[in-house]
């Protein structure tokens, strides 16, 4: 296994009411996009999200994230859930939702 197919389900029951989503693999993981722009993946068996700069350098503190890095230099505005800080339903809901409201911004692609 690549990735953890458990956690894929999850995000897509989260984005399942959300217009403009797209599922790709990539990263040896799978990647959900929002209007052509990179929105949360699963890479491994972490959650990855797209916060933006601000969002993402207040998570770093937080316990269970880190700087999204898999190619020795770290991905500015996105973090890497550890498995720890989504075991719970609720837990990749609010990180789901803090992805949408940065990406949701953003020009579509």
């Amino acid at each position: 296994m690549a990735f953890d197919e458990s956690l894929a389900p999850r995000i897509r029951d989260a984005l399942a009411r959300k217009r403009g989503v797209e599922e790709k693999k990539m990263f040896g993981g799978i990647g959900f996009l929002l209007n052509g722009n990179l929105l949360v993946g699963v890479w491994k068996d972490s959650l990855c999200v797209r916060l933006g700069p601000e969002q993402a350098e207040e998570a770093l503190p937080g316990p269970h994230v880190k700087e999204f890095d898999i190619t020795g230099r770290p991905m500015k505005g996105w973090g890497l859930v550890e498995p720890e800080g989504v075991e719970d339903d609720e837990q990749p809901s609010g990180w789901i939702q803090g992805a949408v409201k940065f990406v949701g911004k953003l020009p579509g692609r």
